[in-house]
């Protein structure tokens, strides 16, 4: 194969990738607390001497979408939203992870559990227990049974944004991590996914066009070459 058809095939691969993180996104429009992700093309030239340069295309890295997206009332106790930037801390089997899904509820223990089974960390990074009672949730995470606070929530962002790394679902692991001090909470609240169904769509359209027009160059190179060497065969 020639210098072309490399070049098209890493764009074609990076393509894949991309509707393959389209078609997540789109398949997670209604799950709570979900963060759409793209997908970034890099370019790496090379001097190709008397040919010029070579440009070869990489679409390995992911970026997560961060914007806030829009609250559903749900009236549940246990359901938390966050306004502003910043993560819920969870501990999962593979030590703690962020997430924006806010549905908990307590378990046999009174330990507060997402629908998986992840305990909901405090400020401290412990899990977090709820007594019997009538709970509430102030704007800064401080959680109070019939008026006696006993616990705050802590709501937790990467120093780095760039460690930021989805790991399916709606968890994130990161790097070192530092308090979100300027978000809020909401108590029967639960945050919805920040995918827009019409850009998606929109994008996954335009993807397989530009995937289809690759595979169009690259079938012609096919055939081409297979006529050169008939050519040379007779």
């Amino acid at each position: 194969m020639e210098t072309g058809g490399y070049v098209t095939l890493t764009r074609q691969s990076g393509l894949m990738r991309q509707m393959q993180v389209v078609a997540n996104n789109i398949a997670n429009l209604s799950t709570t607390g979900f963060r759409r992700e793209g997908v970034l093309f890099e370019e790496y030239l090379q001097q190709g001497g008397d040919a010029g340069s070579i440009s070869m295309a990489n679409g390995n890295a992911r970026v997560v979408d961060l914007s806030q997206a829009g609250f559903t009332r749900t009236g549940g106790t246990f359901d938390f939203a966050i306004q502003g930037d910043g993560f819920f801390a969870v501990a999962t089997p593979q030590g703690q992870r962020l997430t924006r899904a806010g549905a908990f509820t307590p378990s046999a223990e009174g330990i507060l559990v997402n629908p998986d089974g992840h305990a909901l960390l405090d400020a401290g990074g412990t899990p977090l227990t709820v007594p019997a009672g009538q709970i509430a949730l102030a704007a800064d995470g401080t959680l109070s049974a019939n008026g006696q606070p006993f616990a705050r929530i802590g709501l937790w962002q990467p120093s780095d944004p760039l460690t930021l790394r989805h790991e399916g679902g709606t968890l994130f692991d990161a790097g070192p991590l530092e308090p979100a001090a300027s978000s809020s909470l909401q108590q029967g609240m639960l945050e919805e996914s920040n995918v827009d169904p019409v850009t998606e769509v929109a994008r996954m359209i335009e993807v397989q066009r530009a995937y289809e027009l690759g595979q169009g160059f690259l079938d012609r190179e096919d055939e081409r070459m297979r006529g050169v060497i008939q050519t040379i065969g007779r």
